[in-house]
């Protein structure tokens, strides 16, 4: 039996607001369910966005977080020519349903029904690929399908490592990763894709992750990578560093303390302020925006809705275009000397700000 409550909020009040279309709550007494979904903007077409499965100390924290992602995926639908709108889901995990994230995911593909619009959702952050299956048995908006496009983990290492290409390019001249030294932190799906990508390539790796389990497999697959502590690696000297966990990584009190040249990397909302972006303009640090450098995945979940059909070919030039968006983002960062970042917002906000045909 459901008991199945969903909340229209007023969320005007919250910082992390930006004009959003609907922010709602959603809970089910009977599974445990407790979720936000935030939809930002569908100018461009329907909304989609990634479902995070994450432990929070308040709800207020939870739904701050589904604000701030679905407006980033607003930015990267735009700026990867996605014909979609940016939203975010997050269901609360806490230690009374950890055993019943099965029950949780059911009720919460349910809910997707009975939103009044779609949301195209899928894996984010604590959800795997027998979670996506669940979702995909109990809603018909769910997309990453393993047995389509495959979860979006190495597609947005793909991306990454594109973007790298580009970042690469404009700051020495040549995009080879021979004997560079990349910096990881985040050992998780995109962060050990991205391994492998480096050092097929030839770099030089170093990885960090808070969870022991990454980080010996990590060392499984890649024997030559020096392993660092997590609090520490952003502080060792390399060519690339790239934030592929969580966000909110560079502020007022870690930006002094970069011994990089290029920061990019898949982790969302890399900076905790738009003032981040200028000190590392003034620092020489060459930052990729995190939803230039993510993009992969999305283009290959936003694939799957084609009319045509999902194709893995148009997905991989689509993704391999991202350095060619690097590239001109640092063009423009440099003449007009201003952060890339406001570069790529203006960028994407030029394109969704005018109702998409």
């Amino acid at each position: 039996m459901s008991n199945l409550k969903i909340t229209t909020l007023n969320a005007s009040a919250f910082p992390e607001f930006d004009n959003h279309k609907k922010v709602l709550r959603i809970e089910d007494t009977a599974s445990g369910l407790l979720a936000f979904i935030s939809i930002h903007n569908t100018n461009r077409g329907p909304a989609i966005g990634g479902t995070r499965y994450w432990h929070y100390e308040k709800e207020e924290d939870a739904l701050k977080d589904s604000l701030r992602l679905s407006r980033a995926m607003t930015y990267k639908c735009s700026i990867a020519e996605v014909p979609f709108g940016g939203a975010k889901g997050v269901i609360l995990a806490s230690k009374e349903n950890v055993g019943n994230k099965d029950v949780i995911l059911i009720a919460y593909a349910k809910a997707l029904a009975e939103l009044g619009e779609p949301f195209y959702t899928g894996e984010d952050v604590g959800l795997n690929e027998h979670d996506v299956q669940v979702l995909e048995k109990n809603s018909n908006t769910i997309v990453g399908r393993p047995e389509i496009g495959g979860l979006p983990a190495r597609w947005a290492a793909l991306s990454v490592f594109y973007a790298m290409e580009g970042a690469l390019a404009m700051k020495t001249g040549s995009s080879s990763f021979r004997g560079k030294k990349i910096a990881i932190k985040g050992l998780g799906g995109v962060g050990i894709d991205l391994c492998a990508l480096l050092e097929k390539a030839g770099a030089i790796l170093v990885g960090a992750d808070i969870v022991s389990e990454r980080v010996e497999r990590a060392l499984k697959n890649h024997p030559t990578i020096e392993i660092v502590d997590s609090a520490l690696i952003h502080t060792i000297a390399s060519d690339i560093y790239s934030p592929c966990a969580m966000g909110n990584e560079f502020n007022a009190d870690t930006v002094p303390e970069l011994k990089t040249k290029i920061i990019c990397g898949a982790a969302n909302n890399q900076l905790a302020t738009k003032a981040d972006g200028q000190r590392l303009l003034e620092r020489g640090i060459l930052y990729i925006p995190d939803y230039v450098a993510n993009a992969g995945g999305l283009i290959s979940v936003a694939d799957e809705l084609h009319p045509l059909g999902y194709s893995k070919e148009r997905v991989e030039l689509n993704i391999k275009r991202i350095r060619n968006t690097v590239e001109k983002i640092i063009e423009t960062s440099i003449r007009d000397s201003i952060p890339t970042g406001e570069v790529a917002d203006a960028l994407a906000e030029e394109r969704f700000q005018t109702i998409y045909e």
